[in-house]
């Protein structure tokens, strides 16, 4: 593995990590995060999969990890989710420029599922695997998290970073620490029935349906956050993409419980790392084309 700063179109500094395979790799991948993860978080399956002969990338969005400047404040920290995707692109840039013959391949875990379909660079993507991710939008959450949810979004996420500057979610055991803008970005978003989409309006329609790549989205039976509804609505803005949703139950990888973060950690290396290997490997062979059902 090897540590290096880039920097996005706007010059922002973020860090990055690319775990090398050893000999002729059979793609790039990029990981992308779900909302207040960091990318240490997915080191152990990017080893795991670097040593299967794939070439990993894991980055930390602005303002979050390692792209959160040395002795910087998260409270006033500017970034929202719009300076995510540029970050996002930024990481695919550097993985097509080092190696531009190889295909390149796109891992989102939740909301790094969601912003592939603003990226301007989509062009240089092969394919996308989505794991446990969905529509954020609540009334498609589930039913539990449906239960708490309005507390959350109108009560605690306004107060909470007005009072902060920034969202404190590692202090109130939700989420994770997000710059302000962003929380309340996504807090806009899973209030409207097409989230993101929805409320970014026509330019952000019209970019998700200009995707042209392969997405395959893996939705967990156990997943405590997202619903196959919320899947299916999710692949629904990929319009003119080859798209497909597969359910995956715990008994199907010989494991108890997955859940929403559980496919990245270890435990899950020898039942269900190996099915995310094989669904990568299977975008590769699926053709860019026209959209269907």
């Amino acid at each position: 593995m090897r540590t290096q700063q880039i920097k996005a179109d706007d010059g922002h500094k973020l860090g990055v990590r690319v775990f090398e395979s050893k000999g002729q790799a059979r793609a790039s991948v990029v990981i992308a995060a779900a909302m207040g993860v960091r990318q240490d978080f997915y080191a152990p399956f990017a080893q795991w999969l670097a040593a299967q002969g794939w070439r990993v990338f894991t980055f930390d969005y602005r303002g979050m990890g390692d792209s959160l400047p040395a002795g910087a404040r998260l409270r006033g920290f500017q970034a929202d989710l719009h300076d995510w995707v540029r970050d996002y692109e930024a990481v695919i840039d550097l993985a097509h420029a080092e190696r531009p013959k190889l295909p390149l391949l796109l891992l989102g875990h939740s909301l790094g599922a969601q912003l592939p379909g603003l990226l301007a660079n989509a062009d240089k993507v092969s394919g996308l695997l989505c794991v446990a991710a969905g529509s954020g939008y609540w009334r498609e959450n589930t039913p539990r998290l449906r239960f708490v949810v309005p507390y959350f979004w109108f009560f605690v996420v306004p107060l909470a970073t007005r009072l902060c500057g920034y969202f404190p979610g590692r202090s109130l055991r939700m989420v994770g620490n997000i710059p302000a803008a962003a929380m309340l970005q996504w807090r806009r978003w899973c209030l409207h029935p097409r989230y993101g989409v929805g409320v970014e309006g026509e330019a952000a329609r019209q970019r998700y349906a200009g995707v042209r790549f392969p997405v395959l989205a893996l939705s967990i039976s156990d997943d405590e956050m997202m619903t196959l509804q919320g899947t299916r609505s999710l692949l629904g803005w990929y319009e003119n993409a080859p798209r497909e949703v597969r359910r995956i139950v715990p008994a199907d990888v010989d494991a108890r419980r997955i859940g929403h973060f559980g496919p990245f950690k270890a435990e899950h290396e020898v039942g269900l790392w190996p099915l995310l290997q094989q669904s990568l490997a299977e975008l590769l062979q699926r053709p860019v084309t026209l959209g269907q059902d």
